[in-house]
């Protein structure tokens, strides 16, 4: 038995959240730290991570986290990881620059500086194991491939990919350089699967330029909104030059495009063929260009551009405001997650007036790898195993076919779940240990503390509503001292159901009274629960939905304070009334003598 093994942490059975793990000896290498965004029944979720229980526990065996390119399904989850985790970071220079990006937001990290730059050319010898890299086609310069060198032999992780044989200089595939590793012995490769459901090839980026444009000149009177993901620098760039070809300027909409823009013209990773001055508007000085001339780049939080154009469609942006003269041009391929929310987007935009186009909707547009460029990357490498990641289960399914047709025997295949440990025993690879990996919720500033029972309750809240039922109880005399109030939101409308609210006031105080009278030990949780219940049943059998029932019950004391100020309580009222007082003591002693306190219980 050896010492090597494979564990995905995300990126397998989803879409995004990239991050595995191979284990050598006592040294734990981690390929990227990605995000995805939430699927549409995790209500008022920003972002989701992977769970970093099993690297917080083992955070001294760790060599460093490798990270591939610099879109947030590969450096997204760092922000949130070094929090917990501290770990050299290594990756290209644009890569890099992105993740400070993304680090600097939090606080607690301003001061992390464990960065290091590297590029095809380096190799890092960490004793038993050797990290060295390859370049790789993806909609951002500087991607990397990981090569992981290992006594058993190498473990390679393609991380995003396509080939392309028309790329941009910055952009281009070494092909010579994975010959070079195919011909050493390649245990394992963990490649990118998220293209391969599709049969037909994306069409190469010179091609997309050329629709870019042309979208441009077809459009010559309208404002141009373009929706793009903030990280997707070669998108960014056939924008940009679009926009100078037709001689209109350019507008940044959102600080995180802002942020990506500066960054890579800092780097030389965008080329602006006019100088800055002439190119960019102010957001808010955009009102003053003619709208023939305009062009706005549009994206989000954590540079999702669709739920910002959502915003967008609603009138909810203060500086721009869709209408007839407006084309909203989408350039993203929306995941399934989003499908819906695109589709309703577009929708209200319509109803808005403007034309919409999605270059989706016309064009195969990718950024990762097509059956045949998967089947191309396993010719090249010539792996024993294979480990399709990067994608849902259909996705992998399907990556698994194109494998099986290039003769990677299905027994050679890891159709991999996270927490699945793939061991290297010596000849092979076997399943010998699962645990489980859940996933961390990001909401605000809270990292974690959103969990099922609080989606459970965002999601009843979302279909059937709130019902809340306040009451007031005297347990000393085991009644109810007043009538229940209540209040519905997004349940029913209360002036529309008065029976049902009378009926539901009644059942309220009959439960209350009927525990206060028959129980012998008082449990206010026991109280609570018993008027859910009736209530929740009522509401059901009255309007067939389930409402979230809250009770609250408040408890009422009568008795004036035991002791309270004694010695004026005893003095004669005559002389309490002919002492002169001081405006203190006035003020006092309109507190004295009896008073109700009423203290909640909820």
């Amino acid at each position: 038995m050896t010492d090597l093994s494979i564990i995905p942490f995300g990126g397998v059975r989803e879409n995004g959240k990239n991050m595995y793990a191979v284990t050598v000896a006592d040294e734990i290498f981690i390929f990227d730290a990605g995000l995805k965004y939430p699927e549409t029944d995790q209500l008022g979720i920003d972002v989701v991570v992977p769970d970093f229980e099993y690297f917080i526990k083992n955070s001294d065996k760790i060599a460093g986290v490798f990270l591939t390119h610099g879109h947030a399904d590969a450096i997204g989850a760092l922000p949130y990881f070094l929090q917990q985790v501290q770990a050299p970071i290594f990756g290209s220079e644009l890569t890099i620059e992105l993740a400070k990006l993304a680090i600097k937001e939090q606080e607690a990290l301003k001061d992390y500086k464990d960065y290091h730059i590297i590029n095809e050319k380096t190799e890092i010898d960490f004793g038993k194991v050797t990290v060295s890299f390859f370049n790789t086609t993806h909609s951002i310069p500087d991607s990397l491939g990981i090569v992981l060198g290992t006594p058993y032999g190498q473990v390679v992780y393609t991380g995003d990919f396509k080939f392309d044989q028309t790329s941009d200089a910055g952009y281009e595939t070494d092909i010579s350089r994975l010959v070079e590793v195919g011909q050493g012995k390649v245990l394992a490769l963990l490649a990118d699967a998220a293209g391969t459901g599709n049969d037909l090839d994306s069409v190469n980026e010179s091609k997309i330029s050329e629709y870019i444009l042309e979208t441009f000149r077809e459009n010559k009177q309208k404002r141009i909104i373009v929706a793009a993901v903030a990280s997707n620098i070669q998108r960014i760039q056939q924008v940009i030059d679009a926009t100078v070809a037709t001689k209109r300027q350019l507008v940044l909409s959102g600080n995180d495009i802002e942020n990506v823009v500066r960054t890579a013209i800092r780097l030389r990773k965008l080329n602006l063929p006019i100088p800055e001055s002439k190119l960019f508007v102010n957001l808010k000085n955009a009102k003053n260009l003619p709208i023939s001339e305009t062009v706005i780049l549009e994206t989000g939080r954590m540079g999702e551009p669709i739920k910002h154009l959502n915003r967008m469609a609603n009138g909810e942006d203060p500086y721009i405001h869709i209408g007839v003269d407006d084309l909203v041009f989408i350039t993203t391929t929306p995941s399934t997650a989003m499908e819906s929310v695109v589709a309703k987007t577009r929708d209200m935009l319509f109803k808005r007036g403007a034309d919409v186009k999605q270059i989706s909707s016309d064009l195969r547009s990718s950024g990762h790898a097509s059956r045949n460029d998967l089947q191309m990357m396993i010719n090249l490498l010539k792996p024993q195993y294979f480990m399709p990641v990067q994608g849902e289960y259909r996705v992998m399914t399907s990556a698994k076919a194109a494998a099986e047709e290039v003769h990677i025997s299905e027994d050679h295949i890891m159709m991999a779940m996270k927490g699945d440990q793939f061991k290297w025993l010596s000849d092979h690879f076997e399943l010998q240990d699962s645990f489980t990996v859940g996933e961390t919720l990001i909401d605000g500033a809270g990292i974690g503390d959103i969990g099922n029972v609080v989606l459970r309750d965002r999601r009843i809240l979302s279909e059937d509503g709130i019902f809340v039922s306040v009451v007031t109880i005297d347990r000393k005399k085991r009644q109810v001292v007043s009538k229940p109030k209540l209040t519905s939101r997004g349940f029913v409308y209360v002036k529309a159901n008065r029976d049902l609210m009378k009926e539901a006031s009644e059942i309220t105080v009959k439960q209350i009274e009927t525990y206060l009278t028959t129980t012998k030990s008082f449990d206010w949780n026991e109280l609570k629960n018993g008027v859910r219940e009736v209530l929740s049943r009522f509401l059901f059998e009255q309007t067939r939905r389930r409402p979230m029932v809250m009770p609250v019950v408040m408890e009422v004391n009568q008795n004036r304070r035991p002791m309270a100020h004694k010695s004026l309580q005893t003095r004669p009222r005559q002389e309490v009334k002919n002492e002169k007082s001081t405006p203190n003591t006035a003020k006092s002693s309109k507190k004295r003598g009896k008073k109700t306190i009423i203290k909640a219980a909820d």
